[in-house]
């Protein structure tokens, strides 16, 4: 566990105990405890929300046209020849 040895874990809940106090001790692991859940927590929920399948909702699928739902038509808009007497606007 990050390199540390029996001893030297120890070493460091015996430090903790004389700085925190052995009431203190507990209340920290408990909040630690928490923390580390709702961390898993997030990790969850994130990786199922990318790794699920994508739905359409119901407003998409609504407005999806298809060839059918639609008609087109064409223009022909034909455009004059210019006046050689009519001033030109720049």
């Amino acid at each position: 566990m990050f390199g540390l040895g029996a001893g030297e874990l120890l070493l460091i809940f015996v430090i903790a105990i004389l700085f925190l106090g052995p009431k203190k001790i507990p209340e920290l692991a408990k909040g630690l405890g928490q923390a580390v859940r709702e961390f898993q927590k997030a990790r969850d929920e994130m990786m199922n929300e990318i790794n699920k399948p994508h739905t359409p909702n119901a407003t998409t699928a609504d407005t999806t046209l298809k060839k059918a739902d639609v008609e087109v038509t064409a223009v022909k808009v034909e455009t004059l020849p210019e006046n050689p007497e009519s001033p030109k606007h720049s």
